[in-house]
């Protein structure tokens, strides 16, 4: 028989992960550093702010926003796995997890939590104080996810709120103070956060049933399509507003035809059925970050 502490998931065993030594496995998986597309998601909408406040020469707030959602969705990623522990126990695609499997203890992983909010702390100290204050505030909304889920049927609108709130610290980091294209920019995502993680959710469907988690993916079933065109609509909206805000000018909406065309591509080809289509489809949301970052660069480098 082999021991629970031998257990090791495939992805620790090639890849990055794969290349660390076997005692630094557990905690890299912890973080997962093997799925990079977290770190992504959470770093566009502050990207975005930043680049269409006009950056004004403060193009380095890009490498530190970058290392700050690294050690943020990090350690976010640590804080659910520890609250979620006993029911990644009872999911297939969770229970070889560091904590569920009992490879890492749970004071190790708060002691990574510790290390990466300092980290946190160095990006912390290098912005203003609006931003800075901006950014604590998420502080409890990060807490309170993990136990979405278990309340309501709509836990991807919270994590929409989480993982949209950089849009809400680069527009003040950039200009020293809160206005409404960052306001906007943070709507808008956080539609877009509920669209894509509902195609996140669609791969889990029986096992959360079977366990009695919560998710739009259930909720909506068969219509799970539609309900993610409709968020995905309501984005572009809402980014357009944003770029008005910024530059009223039509011809400056039309930087957001590549992403809406790439949104609209997912909502198409989306199908409760199949969760690995859309575990692909949600991972190319990465790109989707990326057109809407060039959108809000061109229009925040060229507004007047």
């Amino acid at each position: 028989m082999t021991a629970t502490s031998d257990i090791v998931p495939d992805s620790e065993r090639r890849g990055f992960i794969g290349a660390l030594p076997p005692r630094l496995r557990p905690y890299a998986s912890l973080m997962r550093l093997d799925r990079p597309i977290g770190t992504w998601l959470l770093y566009w909408p502050c990207a975005w702010s930043v680049a269409l406040a006009g950056v004004r020469g403060r193009w380095e707030l890009f490498a530190w926003l970058a290392l700050g959602a690294f050690a943020m969705r990090s350690a976010g990623c640590v804080y659910n796995d520890i609250v979620d522990r006993d029911l990644d126990k009872r999911v297939e695609r969770t229970r070889l997890r560091p904590l569920a499997s009992g490879r890492v203890s749970l004071r190790s992983a708060w002691v990574l939590i510790a290390a990466l909010c300092a980290i946190g702390l160095i990006v912390l100290l290098q912005l203003n104080r609006t931003a800075a204050a901006v950014a604590v505030a998420s502080v409890l909304l990060v807490a309170a996810y993990p136990y979405m889920k278990r309340i309501t049927w709509w836990p991807q609108a919270w994590l929409g709120l989480v993982f949209s709130w950089g849009a809400l610290v680069g527009w003040p980091a950039v200009t020293g103070s809160l206005h409404w294209p960052a306001l906007l920019l943070w709507f808008g995502s956080i539609a877009w956060v509920i669209g894509y993680d509902t195609l996140y959710a669609i791969q889990d469907i029986e096992d959360d049933a079977l366990v009695g988690v919560k998710s739009s993916a259930r909720r909506l079933g068969d219509k799970a399509p539609l309900g993610i065109a409709v968020c995905y609509a309501l984005s572009l909206l809402l980014w357009g507003a944003a770029i008005w805000t910024v530059r009223a000018d039509w011809v400056a909406l039309l930087t957001l035809v590549p992403a809406a065309l790439h949104l609209a591509n997912q909502a198409l080809r989306a199908d409760p059925r199949d969760g690995e289509l859309a575990l692909r489809l949600f991972r190319s949301n990465r790109t989707c970050g990326l057109l809407v970052f060039l959108a809000m660069l061109v229009v925040g480098l060229t507004a007047r």
